[in-house]
């Protein structure tokens, strides 16, 4: 506690450091835009193994438990095997970084005009969905137990 003109100051801890937060406006999630959200969908396979559900306001494409591509805001990204992910990155792709300098390691996002080249966009997306099939299936957590007050 730090006392200045008779008022105490206290440091309050956070759960993240300052550099953190700030790429966030407010703390929150960007959304994306409903035609972002209509390309996902239409772009992710149809296969039994896969679902789509909610993360943070976007959506994500997972297999056996494997998140496996994903919109952040109106960027699409996509989980990659290290030879595909450098061939992505050659292509005009960029490091997923939902926080400026802490990239996800293993995805990347695919070039600006993804909705556009579906074709293309599918390719990545279908390379993404090979590589998370590989992947050991994540076991389901079990559900929390209700905190009591």
């Amino acid at each position: 506690m730090h006392r200045s003109a008779g008022l105490a100051v206290v440091a309050v801890p956070t759960r993240y450091p300052p550099a953190f937060m700030p790429p966030l406006s407010g703390g929150s999630m960007p959304k994306p835009s409903d035609d972002a959200k209509e390309a996902f969908r239409a772009l992710v396979p149809t296969d039994r193994a896969v679902s789509t559900r909610p993360m943070f306001g976007n959506l994500a494409a997972f297999v056996n438990g494997n998140m496996f591509t994903g919109l952040f805001g109106d960027d699409l990204f996509v989980r990659l095997g290290d030879a595909d992910y450098d061939e992505l990155i050659r292509a005009g792709g960029t490091d997923f970084s939902p926080m400026p300098g802490r990239a996800m390691k293993g995805y990347a996002t695919v070039p600006a005009g993804w909705a556009a080249r579906r074709e293309a966009t599918r390719e990545w997306i279908a390379r993404s969905l090979d590589w998370a099939r590989a992947l050991p299936a994540k076991q389901a957590k079990p559900a929390r137990a209700a905190r009591s007050r």
